[in-house]
C-alpha cells in the first residue's frame, strides 16, 4: 500500500509539474485557437454556400440537395477535427508535444461519429460499428495507445504464398468494408435516382447508366478493399485465371445473363413499361431490369421472373415498346334476318362512345372503331368488331368487357336478336319394327 501511494504521489507531483509547464500553456491556447477558426470557418460556409444555407425546395436532383443540407450538422466537428490534425503537426514541430490537442482531436472525432450516426445512418449495423468499434479507437487515439495496439495486431500474420496476411488488416478490412458498402449502397442509390430523373435521358439511356454507375461504384469498392487489405493487385493475377475458368465452366449461366443484360441496356430491345409477351403465352409488365433477370409484374399480382439470356435467345412479343396503341377485337353473332347495314352503324356508334376507344375525325380512317361480317356460322352471322386504344385490354383498362355489355345492351334496346344454337331432328320410317 505504501508503494502504491508513493507511485501516486509520484504521479501526481508531475502532473501539477506538467500542468505548470509553458508546453501546457501553449497546447491550450493551440486548441481554443483551433476550435474558434473552425467555427469561424463553419459559420462562413453555413452562411455563404448555398446548398448548406438554405432548405431544398423539390426540383433537380432533390435528394442529393436535401443530403447536402442535412450535413450542415457535420461541419463544425469535421472542420475542427482537420484543424486540430494540422495543429498537432506544429504542435510536435514547435514545443515537441501534442497530447492534449490529440485529444481535443478525439473528442471532436467522436462528435463527428455521433453526429453522423444519429443524423444519416438508418443502418443498425453501421451505427453498432460507429459505437462500439469507431468510438473506442477515438478513445484508444486520445490515449496515444492506437499505435501500439496496430502495431502488436500487425504482427500476428500468416503467409500463403506471396501473401501475408496480418491480424490489423483483416479487422481494418472488416471495419472499412462495413463502411464502404454501406457508403457504396447510399451513393448507388441516390446516384440512380438522380439518374432516373433526368428528363433528357429517355427510359432505355437512363437505364444503361444507371446500371454502369451500379457497377462502377462496387467495382470502386472491391478495389479500395483490395488495397486496405495491403494485396498487392499483380497477385490476383492467378487468381483471375481461375476465375475465368470458374465462369467456363460453373458460371456459365450467371455470365450469359450478366452479359445478356448488358446487351438488352445497349440496344434497348425491352425498356421499364414495356408490355412483354413471352413464347409460352405469360405475359406481364417490365417493372424491374437488373444484371441477371427482369421481373415482369402480371396484372394478377404476381412477379414472373425472367433471366436475361431468354429475351437474347427465344421469342418474345413487345406490345408497346414503339407504339403504345394496340388493336383488338370482339367477336358475336346476330340472327340471319338482322338489317346488318343498320346493325352496323349502331355498333360502330356504340364502340366509339367509349371514351378509352380511339375515334374521331382526327383518327385514321383505319384505327376508326369498324364492324364487318366475319363470317357464317351454323346459327347466325358472325360479326367482327376491331377497335383501337393506348394501353393494353387488361387491368385498368378492362375495355373489351365494357364493350361487350355496351353491344349487348344496345342490341337488345334496338331488337337485334342474339341467336343460340338450334338444332331440327327428323324421325325416318313409320316407326314400325318388321
Amino acid at each position: 500500500m505504501e508503494r502504491l501511494a508513493e507511485q501516486a504521489q509520484s504521479t501526481w507531483e508531475m502532473a501539477l509539474i506538467y500542468l505548470s509547464s509553458p508546453a501546457f500553456y501553449v497546447q491550450i491556447v493551440i486548441v481554443a485557437g483551433a476550435l474558434a477558426l473552425a467555427w469561424a470557418l463553419s459559420t462562413l460556409l453555413l452562411t455563404r454556400v448555398g446548398l448548406l444555407r438554405d432548405e431544398p425546395l423539390p426540383g433537380a436532383i432533390f435528394d442529393l440537395r436535401n443530403r447536402l443540407y442535412r450535413a450542415r450538422v457535420l461541419v463544425l466537428p469535421l472542420v475542427a477535427t482537420v484543424l486540430l490534425g494540422a495543429a498537432i503537426s506544429f504542435a510536435l514541430a514547435t514545443i515537441g508535444d501534442a497530447w492534449l490537442i490529440r485529444a481535443a482531436q478525439g473528442v471532436a472525432f467522436i462528435v463527428l461519429l455521433f453526429s453522423l450516426a444519429s443524423h444519416f445512418i438508418k443502418n443498425e449495423t453501421i451505427v453498432f460499428a460507429l459505437q462500439w468499434v469507431g468510438v473506442p479507437l477515438a478513445i484508444l487515439y486520445v490515449l496515444g495507445l492506437l499505435d501500439d495496439i496496430t502495431a502488436h495486431l500487425d504482427t500476428v500474420s500468416i503467409e500463403i504464398g506471396n501473401i501475408r496476411i496480418t491480424l490489423y488488416a483483416v479487422l481494418r478490412t472488416i471495419v472499412f468494408g462495413v463502411v464502404l458498402f454501406w457508403l457504396g449502397r447510399a451513393s448507388n442509390a441516390t446516384g440512380q435516382r438522380v439518374i432516373r430523373t433526368r428528363p433528357f435521358f429517355d427510359a432505355g439511356t437512363r437505364e444503361v447508366v444507371s446500371k454502369l454507375f451500379e457497377i462502377g461504384v462496387y467495382v470502386l469498392i472491391f478495389l479500395l478493399l483490395i488495397n486496405i487489405m495491403g494485396i498487392d493487385l499483380t497477385a490476383l493475377a492467378v487468381f483471375g485465371g481461375a476465375l475465368g475458368v470458374g465462369l467456363g465452366f460453373g458460371l456459365q449461366q450467371i455470365a450469359a445473363n450478366f452479359i445478356s443484360g448488358l446487351i438488352i441496356l445497349i440496344d434497348r430491345s425491352i425498356t421499364i413499361g414495356d408490355f412483354i409477351e413471352l413464347e409460352d403465352g405469360r405475359t406481364g409488365t417490365l417493372r424491374e431490369l437488373t444484371m441477371r433477370s427482369a421481373t415482369l409484374e402480371t396484372y394478377d399480382g404476381k412477379d414472373i421472373m425472367v433471366p436475361n439470356e431468354r429475351f437474347i435467345t427465344t421469342a418474345f412479343v413487345n406490345w408497346t415498346h414503339n407504339n403504345k396503341k394496340q388493336r383488338y377485337s370482339l367477336h358475336f353473332q346476330v340472327a340471319y334476318r338482322t338489317d346488318l347495314e343498320a346493325m352496323f352503324d349502331i355498333v360502330r356508334a356504340t364502340v366509339a362512345s367509349h371514351p378509352k376507344v380511339l375515334s374521331g375525325e382526327g383518327v385514321p380512317l383505319a384505327e376508326r372503331p369498324d364492324a364487318e361480317i366475319e363470317s357464317f356460322g351454323d346459327s347466325g352471322i358472325n360479326i367482327l368488331v376491331e377497335f383501337w386504344m393506348e394501353g393494353i385490354d387488361d387491368g385498368e383498362n378492362r375495355v373489351g368487357a365494357d364493350l361487350l355489355l355496351m353491344i349487348w345492351t344496345t342490341l337488345k334496346a334496338n331488337g337485334i336478336e342474339i341467336p343460340f344454337p338450334q338444332r331440327e331432328v327428323k324421325i325416318l320410317g313409320d316407326g314400325k319394327s318388321s
